[in-house]
C-alpha cells in the first residue's frame, strides 16, 4: 500500500468510520467477490493493458467484438414475444417491427419446446401459454406472413426440437423465395444448459449432441449467416447461478460443443466465427459490466490456446442479453421498469450486440402489447439519449470495473478447470456437480432475503399496498381450440403418403450416421408435424429421465 493511501486510511477514512459504523459489515457483488471502499492505480499494478484490455476489434476483445461498436450501429433491440397461436404472434410482431424493433425473438410455448403437437393429451392446458403453439410448416408460415426473411434477423429461444424449428424456419424462407445464405438469425440449441437447470430436453445427450453438430455442419455448408447455437448461461442464472458460475457453467458447456463437433470431423474455423452466446443482465450494474468484458477475454483465450482456431472470427465472443426475469416481482410491479432499465445499462455499457428487456407485468403474466412498448422505448430511449453509445466501452479504465473484471475471469477459470479435471460439462452434469453448485447459491440468495441482508425494495423492505394490475394478458381458451382444428386440417389435406416416407426416412437417418437436417427439411416439407418427428426419434433414441440432484 502506498504512502498515501495510508495516509488517507487513517487520517481521514478511521475518524469517520469512528464517527458512525458504515451501513453493512461487508460489501460484495452478487458473486461473493469483496468490494473494496476505495479503488485506486494500486489496483492496477501489473496490469497490462494489451494483455488484459487491448483495443475493440482487437484479441482479447475485452473492450468489444467491434472497432467502433454502437458508433457504428446500436445493438439489436431483440423483444423476446410469442403466445397463442401463430396469427395472434405475427401480429404482435408486426406491430413491434413498426415501432422500431430491429429483430425478431421467437417464444414457443411448451409442447412445441418438447416435441409434443398441440392435440396431444398432455399438451393439454399449456398450448400457446408461455410461447407461440407450433405444429407444422403451415403454422409457421402465419407466424411470418408479411415478414420477409431476407430483411430480418430471428432469433428462436428452442433447444430439444431445435433443428426442427431450423428446417420450419427455411422452410419458410423456400416459400418466400428467400435464398438460404440470405437467411439469417440464430437457433438456441443449447441442450447441456436444460440438462442442468431448466428441464426441457427430450432425448439423451448423445443424440441431443448429435442433432446439434449436425446443425453446425449442415449451416456452414448451406446457412453461413445462421448462428448455430447460442450458448446459454442466462437459465442457469435465472435458476440461481451466480455472475462466476454463469461464465464457467456457460464456457464449460461450450467446450463441449466445440469437442463434439471436431470429434464429428469439423475445422474449428469452419463453425467456430458462428457460435454464440446467451447471458443474463442482473441488478448489480458495476459486476454485470466486468462480467461481459471478462466473458470476452476468457472466450477468446478458449478458442485461440486450447483449441488453437486461426480465424480471429473464431475468438470473437458474440453474445445476446435478456434482462433478469427472476429479478421481477409481483409486488409493485411498477418497480420492475426501474430494474430493467439499471438491467438494459449494464448490458450495453459491456457491449452485448443484442438485447431484450423484460416487461413490468411478466412477474403476472405474458407482457400486454402496452408493457412490450415501454420496454422497447426503455432500449431506444438508452440508444438515443443517454449518450452511453457514442464512446467504446466508456468503463474501461476504471480502477474498480478493471479489478472486477480480472477477479471474474480469475474465478470463472478456476471453476472451468474444475469441470475439466472431473472431465467436461457432460461428465459433471452425470454426477450432479454444476445443479448442486448452483441450487446451493439460489439458498444462500434465499436467505439473504429471509434475513434483510439483501434488501428487495417492495418485497422485504419498503413495503406498501399495491392496486392489483389491470388489463393483464390473457390467453383465451378458444386459442387452444382453433391451434388443435388447424392442426387437424393440416392432417387431412396434406399428402399423408408422402408424410409417411418422409418419416421412415428420418427413422432410417437417425439409426444411421448422416446429417440429419435434409430428412428434417424433408419432413417439414411435406407438413409432418414436431410431435411426429421427435415420436420417430424417440423411438430410435429414447428419451432422457429427469436429472434430479439435492
Amino acid at each position: 500500500m502506498s504512502d498515501s493511501k495510508r495516509e488517507w486510511q487513517e487520517k481521514v477514512l478511521a475518524p469517520q468510520l469512528k464517527r458512525g459504523a458504515e451501513r453493512q459489515p461487508v460489501f460484495q457483488t452478487d458473486s461473493g467477490i469483496g468490494l473494496d471502499p476505495l479503488y485506486t492505480p494500486e489496483n492496477m499494478t501489473g496490469f497490462d493493458y494489451g494483455a488484459k484490455a487491448g483495443y475493440p476489434g482487437e484479441y482479447p476483445f475485452t473492450r468489444g467484438v467491434q472497432p467502433n461498436m454502437y458508433r457504428g450501429r446500436f445493438w439489436t433491440m431483440r423483444q423476446y414475444s410469442g403466445y397463442a397461436t401463430a396469427r395472434e404472434s405475427n401480429r404482435r410482431y408486426r406491430y413491434l417491427l413498426a415501432q422500431g424493433q430491429t429483430g425478431l425473438s421467437v417464444a414457443f410455448d411448451l409442447p412445441t419446446q418438447t416435441g409434443l403437437d398441440s392435440d396431444n393429451p398432455v399438451a393439454k392446458g399449456e398450448v400457446g401459454r408461455v410461447g407461440v403453439a407450433i405444429d407444422t410448416l403451415r403454422d409457421m408460415e402465419v407466424l411470418f406472413e408479411s415478414i420477409p426473411l431476407d430483411k430480418v434477423s430471428t432469433s428462436m429461444t428452442i433447444n430439444a426440437t431445435g433443428s426442427i424449428l431450423l428446417a420450419l424456419y427455411l422452410g419458410v424462407a423456400k416459400k418466400q423465395g428467400v435464398s438460404f445464405d440470405k437467411v439469417n438469425g440464430t437457433t438456441q440449441n443449447d441442450i447441456l444448459k436444460e440438462y442442468i437447470a431448466r428441464g426441457t430436453y427430450i432425448f439423451p445427450p448423445k443424440p441431443s449432441l448429435r442433432l446439434i453438430t449436425d446443425v453446425f455442419s449442415y449451416c456452414t455448408d448451406n446457412v453461413p449467416q445462421w448462428n448455430t447455437i447460442s450458448i446459454s448461461g442466462y437459465h442457469m442464472r435465472e435458476a440461481g447461478a451466480t455472475a462466476v458460475q454463469e461464465l464457467a457453467f456457460t464456457f464449460s458447456d461450450a467446450i463441449a460443443y466445440v469437442e463434439a463437433a471436431l470429434a464429428a470431423g469439423m475445422d474449428i474455423d469452419s463453425f467456430g466465427p458462428r457460435l454464440s452466446f446467451f447471458f443474463v443482465a442482473q441488478n448489480n450494474l458495476l459486476e454485470e459490466v466486468a462480467k461481459f468484458r471478462a466473458a470476452r477475454r476468457i472466450w477468446a483465450k478458449i478458442m485461440r490456446e486450447r483449441f488453437g482456431a486461426k480465424n480471429p472470427r473464431s475468438w470473437m465472443l458474440r453474445f445476446h442479453t435478456q434482462t433478469a426475469g427472476a429479478a421481477l416481482t409481483a409486488q409493485q410491479p411498477d418497480n420492475n421498469t426501474i430494474r430493467t432499465t439499471i438491467q438494459a445499462l449494464a448490458a450495453i455499457l459491456g457491449g452485448t450486440q443484442s438485447l431484450h428487456v423484460n416487461s413490468r407485468d411478466e412477474a403476472l403474466a405474458l407482457p400486454t402489447e402496452e408493457s412490450a412498448l415501454l420496454s422497447l422505448r426503455t432500449q431506444q430511449v438508452i440508444a438515443y439519449e443517454s449518450g452511453v453509445a457514442d464512446t467504446v466501452d466508456p468503463l474501461a479504465g476504471s480502477y474498480m470495473v478493471e479489478a472486477l473484471t480480472d477477479r471474474l475471469e480469475e474465478e470463472a477459470l478456476k471453476l472451468i478447470e474444475k469441470t475439466d479435471k472431473m472431465g467436461g460439462a457432460l461428465a459433471a452434469l452425470a454426477e450432479g456437480y454444476q445443479s448442486r453448485e448452483i441450487n446451493e447459491s439460489a439458498w444462500r440468495y434465499q436467505q439473504e432475503i429471509e434475513s434483510k441482508q439483501r434488501i428487495v425494495v417492495g418485497v422485504n423492505d419498503f413495503i406498501s399496498e399495491t392496486p392489483p394490475v389491470k388489463n393483464l394478458l390473457k390467453v383465451d381458451r378458444e386459442q387452444e381450440r382453433q391451434q388443435i382444428e388447424g392442426l387437424h386440417a393440416v392432417r387431412r389435406e396434406r399428402d399423408n403418403q408422402r408424410v409417411k416416407a418422409a418419416l421412415k426416412r428420418l427413422e432410417e437417418v437417425a439409426r444411421g450416421t448422416e446429417n440429419t437436417m435434409p430428412a428434417i427439411l424433408e419432413c417439414v416439407e411435406a407438413y409432418a408435424s414436431i410431435g411426429e418427428m421427435c415420436d420417430v426419434l424417440r423411438g430410435v433414441w429414447g428419451e432422457q429421465r429427469e436429472y434430479a440432484f439435492f
